[in-house]
């Protein structure tokens, strides 16, 4: 390993004992990565704050304890408690109390507490070429992929470590050579049709990892005014299923103006044509169950990642006033939820029944009621962890499909585009 004169500093004591333990981690997480230096970071997104056992909040409080501070900005993932809404989440006394303290650790070290999967959405977005350390598959995706910022996959408790010290080992997406597209994959033959509708994207993703991982993709035919929130959602259900951390759309996305750009100088060698096929095995992977129409749904859940305001907006008008007859709740950041309070739109949901939940989901604290055993969701990520979290199957669909669904308390799916 190659250091500074300045990560020396830190690394022998020099800006106290937190920074320097946690500059020992990313100096031998650099080397087993197979880094030769380090790389400053200007920002960074921390995973380790939600609650899975003693060990993550005992570390986080040693470092508070030895008086640690971020070095850089730095925005907190969701947790295991909503600390807007009590009552939502049923965790255990004891947990709950651990989670508490790990909240408290953090934001204690210097973290910003924005308790949000989606930092992008609530002002953190780093700009073209800059370096950063974010934890969370969805938010590590869009920085790469949509931002054009530049961060490795980082887990737990080494993202802290990055912020405290300001530096990632300089490896895998951070190079050049690690971000140029292997792969294209041609949307183009698809229905226009289906190219627009919203639930095409987390298929696709979900597509994307299952057969790409290892790839960087860059993806050609799709709509050159695609929003964020769809590609939010393709990155989201890519790295749920695949660990993606890159994918480039050609003509939207930053580092691929042309093919041949996002390829580094060269088109991809390899490509796939995408068929509807493939589309129709993706779109039936993301249900648990194969179940008919009709059949009694017991909740509906959606926003993972947090839905944004203009996710909000298309919620509110697809409910159009109506009152939901199961469980249906929205998930979403506390940036979000304070636009609601104030325009009106938190009472519309209020009215139709929908529980909105804050600085954290459903797949990752108790919050779904007991006994809900079939869930519907128009997310492909919660529709991957779904089943392997709460032990509830799962069945996917449009915001449409979810909402009508939720209204009528049984499954009603316009399946029509996947067939």
């Amino acid at each position: 390993m190659q250091i500074t004169a300045a990560e020396r500093v830190t690394l022998e004591g020099g800006h106290g004992q937190a920074a320097q333990r946690a500059m020992r981690i990313v100096i031998e997480s650099a080397r087993l990565m197979g880094a030769t230096s380090l790389v400053p970071i200007a920002s960074a997104h921390i995973d380790g704050c939600l609650y899975h056992g003693k060990g993550g909040v005992l570390f986080a409080e040693q470092l508070a304890a030895e008086r640690g501070h971020v070095a850089i900005p730095t925005t907190l993932n969701v947790g295991a408690l909503d600390l807007l809404h009590h009552g939502i989440v049923r965790l255990p006394p004891e947990a709950r109390a651990m989670a508490e303290r790990m909240r408290r650790a953090y934001e204690a070290l210097g973290c910003a507490p924005s308790w949000t999967c989606a930092p992008y959405q609530a002002g953190h977005r780093p700009s073209l070429g800059q370096h950063v350390a974010w934890g969370e598959s969805n938010a590590i995706v869009f920085a790469n992929s949509v931002l054009g910022a530049r961060t490795a996959r980082y887990g737990d408790f080494l993202d802290i470590c990055c912020a405290l010290t300001a530096r990632a080992p300089f490896a895998g997406l951070h190079r050049d050579e690690a971000r140029h597209a292997t792969l294209a994959i041609d949307a183009s033959h698809l229905s226009t049709e289906l190219r627009n509708e919203e639930a095409f994207y987390p298929v696709l993703g979900a597509w994307l990892g299952r057969e790409t991982a290892g790839d960087v993709a860059a993806i050609i035919g799709l709509p050159e005014d695609i929003d964020e929130d769809r590609l939010k959602a393709l990155g989201a259900a890519a790295a749920s299923t695949g660990a993606v951390g890159l994918f480039h759309v050609v003509g939207r996305t930053p580092e691929a103006p042309d093919l041949v750009t996002a390829g580094g100088g060269r088109a991809p060698a390899r490509r796939i044509t995408l068929t509807g096929d493939m589309l129709r095995s993706a779109h039936a992977r993301l249900s648990t169950r194969d179940v008919a129409a009709d059949v009694a749904i017991d909740a509906v859940a959606i926003g993972s990642p947090h839905l944004s305001i203009a996710e909000i907006q298309r919620l509110v008008d697809c409910l159009a006033g109506r009152r939901t007859r199961v469980p249906f709740y929205a998930c979403t950041g506390r940036h979000v939820s304070e636009v609601l309070e104030g325009d009106g739109r938190q009472a519309a949901l209020d009215v139709s029944g929908v529980t909105l939940v804050t600085d954290t989901c459903v797949v990752v604290t108790p919050i779904l009621p007991d006994g809900a055993g079939l869930v519907m969701t128009n997310s492909g990520k919660f529709a991957h962890y779904m089943k392997p979290n709460t032990g509830r199957d799962v069945v996917f669909g449009t915001l449409a499909d979810c909402v009508e669904s939720a209204i009528a308390g049984r499954l009603i799916r316009d399946t029509r585009l996947w067939s």
